[in-house]
């Protein structure tokens, strides 16, 4: 159940209208990292990706959009054990550093920008207030996504019913 609405939640607020990169996609992957099974930790995200670039189309830096999100996803693994605000937000951070290294590799790779040292440096720099809003988002995503679990989580403990959300 909580796999499921992660993707829709994802897919929903990648169509709504937002700042360029201002997404929950990379929160959702690590969050599934932090909390669901190994497999479905990166089967999320990536469904996720794949049903929403569906409608949003498709480009020749997918693969490595996709791949940033899945590493993501597995960087949240790092999560499982011990969370907390502090935790929480370096990894967001850093994943959006993950995923801003990934993608813009490609985009240089896929020829955007000279295949040289000096292109490798521009496209890093250009792409740097799309870096601003996507950590920005992560980092918003991130606490709404791990906050209202762990309150949610929290509360189920007080009830007895922590095995719900300990065993998804």
């Amino acid at each position: 159940m909580l796999a499921i609405f992660l993707i829709i939640v994802g897919i929903i607020l990648r169509f709504i209208p937002h700042a360029p990169n201002f997404t929950p996609v990379a929160a959702i992957a690590l969050f599934s990292g932090a909390y669901l099974s190994r497999r479905h930790a990166v089967l999320i995200p990536l469904t996720l990706m794949a049903v929403s670039d569906l409608f949003l189309g498709g480009h020749d830096v997918m693969i490595f959009t996709w791949s940033g999100i899945a590493l993501v996803s597995m960087f949240g693994f790092l999560l499982r054990k011990k969370r907390g605000f502090l935790r929480v937000s370096l990894f967001s951070v850093a994943s959006s550093v993950i995923f801003f290294l990934i993608s813009n590799f490609g985009v240089w790779l896929q020829g955007w920008y000279p295949r040289n040292l000096n292109g490798l440096i521009q496209c890093y720099v250009m792409a740097l207030p799309f870096l601003r809003n996507f950590t920005m988002g992560t980092l918003s995503y991130s606490f709404v996504f791990f906050g209202i679990y762990e309150l949610a989580l929290a509360k189920a403990k007080q009830f007895k019913l922590a095995k719900i959300f300990l065993t998804i």
